[in-house]
Formats: C-alpha cells, sequence, structure tokens
C-alpha cells in the first residue's frame, strides 16, 4: 500500500508520529517519508533514532502548518498526507484560544488547500473523541477541522485528492497523558494521586494500535468518511489504582472543558454509521441517507461493553512497552 509512495506526516515528532515513522521503516519501502513539525529539537532527537544515511527516505522538515508558504513546499510530489499536528492540551487551548484556532482550524485549512493544489492523492486527518459533542475549545476547534477535511471532498471532484478522517481516544503514554502524570507522581513519592472526579471515564488505544488502525482506514477510504475503533473504557479512578496502588485518590474537581465520560459517535451521527466488527464506519451526510445500522446509538465510554477492569488495565499498560515498570 505504501510501497514506492511518497508520504507526509505533520506533527510527526509527536508520539502517533514515532511509532508511524518506526511501522512505516519496518513494514514497507516508501519512495519518501517526510516529517514535518516544528520543533527542531524533537527533530534532531528523533533523527538520532532515525537517521537519514540509514533510512535514506526519511526527510525532515521544519515548518508549522500555519505557514501556507512552508506547508506548499513540503507538500510538493507527495502522494499521502496524515494530519497529526495539532495543539490539544485542553486547559491551555482554554486560556490561548486564539493559538488554539490558528493551529488547528486555519492549519487544517492551509492543508486542503495545499493538498489539492499539489494533487495529493489521499489525506487522512487525525481527530479526537473531544471532537463530538464538544464543550471545550480545543474539541470545538477539532469539531471544525473535520467539517473542513470532510467538505473538502466537494471542492476536489474534477480532482484526485481525497480527504477522510480517523477519530480515537486517549493514546496510553502519549506526551502529557494521564498516565504519565499519574507515573511521575508515583516515582516521586507523592502521596496523593487527584483525580478530577469519581467516575470519570475514557477511551483507551495504544500508540501501535492507532497506528495499524490509520493504515487501515488508509486503505479503506474513498473520501468523506470517519473511522471510528471500537476501543475499552476505563475509570480513572481504576487506572489511579494501578499505577499508584499506595498513594491515596484525592477529588479535585472537574478543571474548565472537561467532560467526565467521552463519546467516539454521538447520537445523531449514528443514522449515518455503517458498523463493521472492530469499527465504525461514519459516512458523509446525505439527503438519502438512513439509520444504516437500523438503530440509533451513543457510543460513549461510560456505557461502552468493552469495559476495562484492573487486571485488564495493567495488561495493556505492559503491552505498551512505554514504561521502566511492570505493574
Amino acid at each position: 500500500m505504501l510501497n514506492n509512495k511518497s508520504i507526509l506526516i505533520t506533527g510527526g515528532t509527536g508520539t502517533f508520529g514515532k511509532h508511524f515513522v518506526s511501522y512505516i521503516i519496518d513494514n514497507f519501502k516508501p519512495k519518501k517519508l517526510v516529517i514535518f513539525s516544528r520543533d527542531e529539537m524533537k527533530q534532531y532527537l528523533m533523527e538520532e533514532d532515525f537517521p537519514i544515511k540509514k533510512y535514506k527516505f526519511l526527510r525532515y522538515f521544519v515548518g508549522d502548518i500555519r505557514d501556507e508558504k512552508r506547508l506548499k513546499l513540503a507538500i510538493r510530489d507527495i502522494d499521502i498526507v496524515i494530519h497529526a499536528a495539532a495543539l490539544k492540551i485542553v486547559p491551555t487551548a482554554e486560556y490561548n484560544p486564539i493559538e488554539c484556532i490558528k493551529t488547528n482550524i486555519y492549519g487544517a485549512e492551509n492543508i486542503v488547500n495545499c493538498c489539492i493544489n499539489s494533487g495529493v492523492k489521499k489525506v487522512l486527518a487525525l481527530s479526537t473523541d473531544k471532537a463530538v459533542n464538544p464543550i471545550n475549545l480545543y474539541g470545538a476547534s477539532k469539531l471544525a477541522a473535520d467539517k473542513i477535511f470532510i467538505a473538502a471532498n466537494n471542492l476536489t471532484r474534477k480532482f484526485e485528492t481525497r480527504f477522510s478522517v480517523v477519530r480515537y481516544g486517549n493514546v496510553v503514554g502519549s506526551r502529557g497523558s494521564i498516565v504519565n502524570l499519574f507515573q511521575d507522581l508515583a516515582k516521586k513519592k507523592s502521596s496523593i494521586i487527584p483525580i478530577t472526579h469519581k467516575e470519570m471515564t475514557r477511551f483507551f488505544i495504544t500508540a501501535n494500535d492507532a497506528v495499524k488502525f490509520v493504515l487501515n482506514s488508509l486503505n479503506k477510504m474513498k473520501g468523506g468518511e470517519i473511522f471510528v475503533p471500537k476501543l475499552g473504557s476505563f475509570k480513572i479512578v481504576d487506572l489511579a489504582k494501578v499505577i499508584a496502588p499506595k498513594n491515596k485518590i484525592k477529588i479535585i474537581g472537574i478543571r474548565p472543558g472537561e467532560k467526565i465520560h467521552e463519546v467516539l459517535c454521538s447520537y445523531d451521527e449514528s443514522r449515518n454509521i455503517k458498523e463493521y466488527s472492530n469499527y465504525y464506519q461514519i459516512n458523509p451526510n446525505s439527503k438519502n441517507s438512513s439509520a444504516l445500522t437500523g438503530k440509533m446509538f451513543e457510543y460513549n465510554s461510560r456505557d461502552n461493553k468493552n469495559f476495562y477492569n484492573l487486571i485488564k488495565i495493567k495488561n495493556i499498560l505492559n503491552k505498551s512497552k512505554l514504561f521502566d515498570k511492570k505493574f
């Protein structure tokens, strides 16, 4: 699928980007793989793990998706774009709304324009459960970005570029994740683990599973779909018990823009959903669309049938191989 293809990944030095690049190196022989991000230090460090001298198809391209001219240069002669760049820390976005909008919304618009003008074949954008019924600016900005990418297919009827979206939940051990926070507190021998709400739940996916799902979605996409994996859910309290079982849990109250439970497919979206064994496919809105599943439902982290107990959470953390101890 990716052999002899030119690929660009935005936000390529993030958690997903590193796993994506590693997986591509191990399983494909691309013509070119461009790692596009704005932090030159992260690119420098990443090149130590994936040196150009060894992997001659790699390119490290410093740039910001806000900068359309720079993005246009990077996207020249590219076949496939994976869009993973975003400002995604909820409290930061609440405090700096314009910066979040510039990256997540205007950046999405820049990618659409550059990809159409450069004749990119496929564009797959990474979204988040927070884009569904959003109550924070990060989620709202990602919802807007998703709409931009889906609607971009209306602009390309005479062109070959196709746009789709992948939507999933929290990535285990990603930079700034709750898993890392709890582990850092445990290492520092803090006596307290702060929890914002005792009933709070989240979806869970490993970085490797996220990469595989993105690649499967890339293979299946025709343009306009939102692909949603069927994931497990867990209670934040249970996660704390696994990582720091000796620590006392303190309820500190919900932060601005934070949900108690996350949603991956809304009730209203379900009329356009086609269900498969391990994922949902939300099809573009159509005048002729009906409830493809034959039912209306909401896919949320609280009522999810695949709910993880302490043993399952422990097994997933150990499987992820991101930590220096066994749980």
